[in-house]
């Protein structure tokens, strides 16, 4: 494949996604092209809902399980640069409410930023699959315009307007964009970064590992719902609502600007 479209990619890239697996299902074939890549988890990936954690006794433990599998398939594919922000801040980094800690975890991407200086950022797209994926986008976006970094995305999963599972496709279709197909070697290593959460072994054959697609990041409106549909996770009757998580993008757009860099 002629990865000319992607070269943007392939440098020195920061990659920002909400829980342990997010990096290997969007990105497992291309993160193994990309020259200094740091991928950086912005939750801990262990909600509260006891309902995700109780065959392994506790929350904590639970946590503490998904980093372990977040190492371990990196380690798979050579990386070695990772940041888990609950590790930096203070306030609790949920998984599911991650909109909840917007400013904190805004504040250590930020000191990653700046550390690392980074040429381009890959995130999630903003798509109403898990409130998590949407909130990375959003902070992804910030830290764009803070310190003026090209921005990429890859869509996980949506609904559809009529309630359909949709997986590995943008809601709008519109621009460029770049399909990447992983094959060979770089398929077997991808394969083998997935195999190392086993945690998550139920939720991972909807996607196709063998298919990877990018875009620039597109202009969204953080203030609505990504689609007027049922979201996924109101699908799932998860506690929050998209107008809360609006909302808190409302917010933080709200507060001062952080200081351009």
């Amino acid at each position: 494949m002629d990865l000319n479209p992607l070269q943007q990619l392939l440098g020195r890239t920061l990659l920002i996604v909400a829980h342990p697996d997010d990096e290997s299902i969007s990105c497992g074939g291309l993160l193994q092209r990309i020259e200094e890549p740091c991928v950086v988890f912005a939750t801990d990936g262990a909600p509260e809902d006891e309902y995700f954690w109780h065959k392994y006794g506790s929350r904590t433990v639970y946590a503490k399980l998904r980093e372990d599998e977040a190492r371990a398939a990196l380690g798979a594919v050579g990386v070695t640069a990772a940041e888990f922000l609950a590790h930096r801040v203070q306030a609790p980094l949920v998984d599911q409410r991650l909109y909840k800690s917007l400013a904190p975890a805004f504040a250590a991407l930020s000191s990653i930023v700046e550390q690392l200086r980074p040429q381009c950022l890959l995130t999630l797209a903003y798509e109403g699959g898990h409130p998590d994926h949407d909130c990375v986008s959003f902070l992804a976006a910030q830290l764009g315009k803070a310190y003026s970094i090209p921005i990429w995305e890859a869509p996980l999963y949506h609904r559809s307007p009529t309630g359909q599972g949709m997986y590995q496709q943008f809601i709008s279709e519109h621009g460029e964009v770049i399909e990447h197909q992983v094959e060979g070697k770089e398929l077997e290593k991808k394969m083998r970064m997935l195999a190392c959460y086993k945690s998550q072994f139920d939720a991972l054959p909807s996607f196709r590992p063998e298919l990877e697609r990018f875009r620039r990041q597109a202009n969204y409106d953080y203030s609505r719902r990504p689609h007027e549909g049922k979201l996924n996770y109101e699908v799932w009757q998860w506690r929050m609502t998209p107008e809360e998580v609006c909302s808190a993008f409302l917010d933080f757009s709200a507060a001062p600007a952080p200081l351009q860099k």
